[in-house]
């Protein structure tokens, strides 16, 4: 009789089976590992049996040049197509963008040092120095441009609300205030400005609106307000009206620096009325503006006291500077700065004096529409 086939009893894997399960696939990654070292270290010796190799063929090679009479070419330490963003690395990307940073400064004052070897050489038959392209004079042309030759601009200056200072049938008497309840550093900036505005006073505002700080000033013969606001105890902003028609202009003001705050500044201003410059105000608009400064200083400066408010437009930024100049011999003048020093940028300019609902504005500053271009200007 034959015996049948009985099957070995069936068992559910224990945690022996797992260990054994988990030394196995160990054992596994151990062996994958080593032969992956083996065959990198296959892989080394090939290079560096081919690199050995190397130096006899260049060596062969340069020979060759030699013979040929023509010298080997130099390896370039970037190839023209490398792309240093290319590379993935971040330390890596990093050095080589500063190595790249020093061989384009070293060229560039090679050429610069070629250059002027050859200027010297040629001496008085050297070629003009070219001019540098920069933003300011590659800047668009604007329609507005003033011509100080044109009848019609004339005209304007004639019957604008500043032709009674310019006529000197006023002189000025400014009106210097802050927001509501101003913190110490926007209160210095007000005393501050009273040294450099001859006749100019500084009142605390109390809580006043500006509707009915106006009809005060004018009613006391103040022929402008300077209104100082503050945000985060800073001053940033500057509201310019001219009494008692107008126009009232409103300015972003940034860089404040008091006189402490300014490094190597000379003494304390004195008394004397300073001169006034303005410079690049070539448009209408930058005309009006600059005819609104103007309007601040009296007609008749003291040059004994050598001060100097400067209002320099550059970029439609009009810098601020009060400076007084030294004569250091009769060929030399230096210059001190006395502070304070700010940055205005002009952001509305409105016809008559403050109003901020019904108030008709001749323009108003519009980023989005205006400041699509960096080469066109509006002062």
């Amino acid at each position: 009789m034959q015996a049948l086939f009985v099957p070995p009893e069936v068992k559910a894997p224990g945690p022996g089976h797992r260990r054994e399960h988990f030394r196995f696939r160990r054992d596994a990654n151990a062996m994958a590992k080593a032969g992956e070292k083996s065959a990198g270290v296959g892989r080394r010796g090939s290079k560096r049996k081919a690199a050995a190799e190397e130096p006899g063929e260049a060596a062969a090679a340069s020979d060759g040049a030699a013979e040929g009479g023509a010298q080997p070419r130099r390896a370039a330490a970037f190839p023209p197509g490398f792309s240093i963003s290319e590379i993935k690395n971040k330390q890596r990307r990093h050095l080589m963008f500063t190595r790249w940073k020093q061989q384009q400064r070293k060229e560039k004052l090679a050429a610069k040092k070629k250059l002027k070897k050859e200027r010297e050489a040629l001496g008085d038959k050297a070629p003009p120095k070219p001019v540098p392209k920069t933003i300011d004079n590659q800047r668009v042309f604007d329609e507005t441009t003033v011509d100080p030759t044109d009848e019609e601009v004339a005209y304007d200056e004639a019957t604008d609300e500043f032709a009674s200072y310019f006529n000197r049938q006023t002189s000025p008497k400014i009106l210097i205030t802050t927001s509501d309840r101003p913190h110490g550093r926007t209160v210095r900036l007000c005393e501050q400005l009273s040294t450099v505005i001859p006749d100019s006073h500084v009142y605390y505002r109390r809580g006043l609106a500006l509707k009915k700080i106006i009809p005060q000033c004018i009613a006391r013969d103040f022929t402008d307000l300077i209104v100082i606001n503050e945000d985060r105890k800073t001053p940033n902003g500057l509201i310019l009206s001219h009494l008692p028609n107008g126009p009232t202009a409103h300015f972003k003001m940034s860089s404040v620096r008091l006189r402490k705050e300014i490094k190597r500044r000379g003494k304390d201003p004195t008394e004397h009325v300073p001169e006034i410059i303005l410079n690049n105000f070539t448009t209408r608009l930058g005309h009006s503006i600059g005819r609104m400064f103007a309007s601040l200083f009296p007609h008749n400066p003291q040059f004994i006291g050598r001060q100097v408010a400067t209002f320099h437009n550059q970029r439609d930024y009009i810098f601020f500077r009060f400076h007084r100049y030294i004569f250091k011999s009769e060929k030399k003048v230096g210059i001190q700065e006395l502070g304070p020093r700010f940055t205005l940028k002009l952001r509305s300019l409105q016809k008559g004096t403050f109003d901020s609902k019904y108030g008709e504005y001749e323009w108003v500053h519009k980023p989005r529409e205006m400041d699509t271009s960096r080469r066109k200007f509006h002062l």
